[in-house]
């Protein structure tokens, strides 16, 4: 069988998101402009920080029909890979639930400090996920490391508390946490691509239908299944599924045979300018906001990310200009690293009281900017530093 040729511009643009991902997220948001920050819940509009995971959502349903047809040329069978993707999708929950709750951990209640649970809880988390070398003579260390990582996932969970003396809670899976919410848009856009293989329009017909079930729910029609949604209720708000699938549709498209590559980029740009134009639609009943997932939100958001990615295509994977991009490569490549790592220095940093954060202020707007962007660029280099000795997760 044919091996499927890889498309670089998703590695860079997964890159590119994952970078912007650590910059918005390092922002601090009384001391730089407001269209960079997260917009308020009930405010109509969105800033940059409204695009950047939704379009790291659509770089996830981009991905997913070229990991599966890695796996089936690989010899595995549809009902292997779907035990991976749920198997992936219980990691992806499980991680986004635990860094989700580790700000609300009680120091008291749990005899531990919030920072040093966090960094035992994310180094547990690398100990158990990290891809190992293939070294026989390490076998049994790796697999001690992994047993290692489990125990202090349990020992945190068992001393975790929550709330205060008189009303203690233990986890909340609550939003499930930005991991928790790729892991539903991933088990519900793998599971159709499963189901009816790279069929445009069958897939088209399912990516409507979370559209559909996106705004049926921002209207409350779907609020008689409120007893479940403690459980699914991402995939019945249906923005998430969308993005994703949104980004599966365009990996259908690029697999299309009769196509040239370059009009392969024009199609997306021009189905791009379709969902923007469908979203200021929208916005007659909906107002555009990420907090409420609202389906003007994610058709603005689903446009840009055609757009972007079409445009990278078109430059990188169609006229080989590659150098300018490379350094958002290693996140792409090692997008959960990415992710997590910062989060291990963060604790560390606050736990140790140390000053490396100074640009936080709100003195200077582009001290705050720029220190901010210095810290992303630094920890997408972090991440291939970690690469090189061979930490680097995969789920």
């Amino acid at each position: 069988m044919e091996k499927t040729a890889r498309i670089l511009s998703i590695d860079i643009m997964r890159g590119l998101t994952l970078f912007l991902m650590l910059f918005v997220n390092d922002l601090f948001v009384p001391g730089v402009p407001h269209w960079m920050v997260h917009t308020a819940a009930d405010y109509d509009g969105m800033g940059l920080a409204d695009w950047v995971f939704p379009g790291f959502l659509f770089i996830v349903g981009l991905s997913i029909q070229y990991a599966i047809n890695s796996r089936i040329q690989a010899g595995q069978s549809k009902k292997q890979i779907f035990g991976h993707v749920v198997l992936r999708t219980l990691s992806l929950l499980l991680i986004g639930v635990l860094m989700l709750n580790s700000g609300r951990l009680n120091p008291e209640l749990s005899g531990i400090s919030s920072n040093l649970w966090a960094i035992l809880m994310y180094i547990s988390v690398f100990l158990i996920w990290n891809k190992y070398p293939v070294n026989e003579k390490l076998k049994t260390l790796f697999l001690g490391l992994r047993i290692l990582g489990v125990a202090g996932l349990v020992l945190l969970s068992v001393v975790f508390r929550a709330g205060e003396s008189g009303n203690i809670s233990w986890f909340d899976t609550g939003w499930w946490g930005i991991l928790g919410l790729i892991g539903w848009g991933y088990l519900v856009a793998a599971s159709v691509n499963l189901l009816i293989g790279p069929r445009l329009w069958p897939t088209i017909a399912v990516w409507l239908f979370f559209t559909l079930l996106n705004m049926l729910s921002s209207l409350g029609l779907t609020d008689f299944l409120d007893f479940i949604k403690p459980a699914f209720g991402v995939i019945i708000n249906g923005d998430v599924p969308s993005v994703v699938l949104a980004g599966l549709v365009i990996s259908i498209i690029l697999k299309q045979a009769e196509f040239e590559p370059v009009k392969k980029a024009g199609l997306i740009i021009l189905i791009g300018v379709f969902c923007i134009l469908t979203g200021f639609f929208l916005r007659h009943w909906f107002i555009i906001s990420k907090i409420h997932g609202t389906p003007s939100w994610t058709m603005i958001c689903n446009g840009i990310s055609m757009i972007v990615f079409s445009l990278m295509y078109f430059i990188i994977d169609i006229h080989k200009k590659v150098k300018w991009a490379s350094v958002f490569k290693p996140a792409g490549q090692n997008s959960l690293t990415t992710y997590l790592a910062p989060n291990i220095i963060y604790y560390l940093v606050w736990g140790l009281s140390l000053p490396l954060f100074f640009y936080k202020q709100d003195v200077s707007q582009w001290l705050a900017v720029l220190g901010s962007a210095v810290w992303a660029l630094s920890m997408v280099g972090f991440t291939a530093l970690l690469a090189k000795i061979n930490i680097r997760l995969r789920l």
